[in-house]
């Protein structure tokens, strides 16, 4: 029998330097982890801190040992499983391109609306949507754009914090 297999969402709080994000892809390339969605940006403009939102996929012992093994590289400050130590919020945006004319492209500005999708670009035969919200809302919003003329996506990857008062900040 297999080991059940879980996701998870990490907030790795870094120094802002060169080669950190290296580092980090490293140890997951390293051992073989996967990642499903990566983001990274400064997020303490003074302290030169990043954070980079790690979302990966597991054993509940693999899982362990990346938090483990991520906690011991050098520029980590902090890495919290925002899955299972926080009640978090997770977000996605995604840049959605539609090809099409006449009823299709009707019918992709009504679907459009019922996702609260903008339109960010429009031309005589095209759409450019972006879109906001959970990745599986995302996935539907692509799903049914597919028939309409769907062309081209571009999605950001996960961003997550923590509700309420928690905080993965740093504390040093």
């Amino acid at each position: 029998m297999h080991d059940p297999i879980y996701r998870r969402t990490f907030a790795v709080l870094v120094d802002n330097e060169a080669g950190v994000l290296a580092r980090v892809i490293g140890l997951f390339s390293g051992r073989g982890y996967n990642i499903d969605s990566l983001t990274v940006a400064e997020v303490d403009d003074a302290e030169h801190v990043s954070r980079i939102t790690i979302v990966t996929s597991g054993t509940a012992r693999t899982l362990e040992q990346i938090k483990a093994q991520l906690m011991r590289l050098v520029p980590v400050h902090r890495v919290t499983d925002l899955t299972t130590e926080t009640d978090a919020l997770e977000r996605e945006l995604a840049l959605v391109k539609v090809v099409g004319t006449g009823d299709k492209r009707v019918e992709a500005l009504r679907l459009a609306d019922s996702f609260r999708a903008r339109v960010v670009d429009a031309g005589q035969d095209s759409f450019v949507f972006e879109v906001t919200g959970h990745s599986a809302k995302l996935n539907a919003f692509i799903d049914l754009m597919r028939p309409l003329g769907l062309c081209e996506v571009s999605r950001t990857g996960i961003v997550a914090i923590a509700r309420g008062r928690e905080t993965s900040a740093r504390e040093d």
